[in-house]
């Protein structure tokens, strides 16, 4: 018993030493991104590295909102994002449904199409998207940053996961009663499905928030810039002011660092429904 007793301390300590070193290499970047953001200059390209700031520069935090407009990009990247996770949401939950749910012919073939969209890398459909807007007259639009996010093949596989593992007798109750598909999607799934949609919006919120390549391509006018271009443009051709980047970077990430932390048991449920039914 205390060879078995000794053996569950090391294996468990082994796990935790394990688990302690992912967390400091996953949280080492915001710690470092934090500290930068205080530095002078001359301090950030200091060799050895200097950790830690000799005096906290709060001018990095002025010059970066006066240099940027950080109230527009804010409003942008919230009207964005706030669109594209309700949207999605609706879309996504609508299609994962028909495939858990309606049988019809070629279902199993039509899913995996959908699935084979997450093979296909988002920079090989950028230019025949950005002609297509382009010849729409999108460019420098809302609509140019909505509305080819609005649906998502991976929100799909994520909720028919889901929807899969819903009892299937509510559903012919139901039916039985007299209720549309429709119906039956509006009122038994969605209310049963809050946590895999909050765990969804969560990923969704967080992608939207952050995304750079699509938004960078899409505008060039300052008033439909996010703040991933708006912060990208203080990164000059040949060289950056690391400690105004840093600090950029700061005011754009401490919000979805904040909903993170308030939503952290959505995050981790999202990451433990996938795996409920294929």
């Amino acid at each position: 018993m205390a060879e078995i007793k000794k053996r569950f301390t090391l294996a468990s300590l082994l796990v935790y030493l394990i688990l302690i070193c992912g967390a400091f290499s996953m949280v080492l970047p915001f710690v470092w991104m934090t500290l930068t953001a205080f530095k002078t200059f001359q301090e950030t390209l200091a060799i050895p590295i200097k950790w830690f700031p000799s005096e906290i520069q709060l001018d990095n935090f002025r010059y970066v909102l006066s240099r940027l407009n950080f109230s527009r990009y804010y409003l942008n990247t919230i009207i964005v994002t706030v669109s594209i996770t309700l949207i999605q949401a609706l879309f996504c939950s609508m299609a994962a449904y028909g495939f858990a749910r309606i049988k019809f012919p070629g279902r199993g073939a039509l899913f995996i199409i959908l699935l084979s969209m997450l093979m296909i890398p988002q920079q090989m459909t950028l230019i025949p998207s950005f002609v297509l807007l382009s010849r729409l007259k999108w460019v420098d639009t809302y609509l140019a940053l909505i509305v080819p996010n609005l649906f998502s093949a991976y929100g799909t596989f994520f909720l028919r996961q889901y929807f899969l593992s819903i009892p299937g007798e509510l559903e012919e109750a139901a039916i039985i009663d007299g209720s549309s598909r429709l119906s039956i999607y509006w009122r038994i799934f969605l209310p049963l499905s809050t946590t895999a949609l909050a765990a969804f919006g969560v990923f969704t919120v967080l992608w939207a928030w952050n995304d750079l390549l699509w938004p960078l391509i899409m505008t060039s006018r300052d008033s439909v810039r996010v703040l991933s271009v708006g912060v990208a443009t203080l990164v000059g051709q040949y060289s950056a002011r690391n400690h105004w980047l840093m600090a950029a970077s700061m005011l754009a990430t401490t919000p979805m660092i904040v909903l993170f932390i308030i939503l952290q048991k959505q995050f981790i449920a999202g990451v433990a429904i996938t795996g409920i039914k294929a």
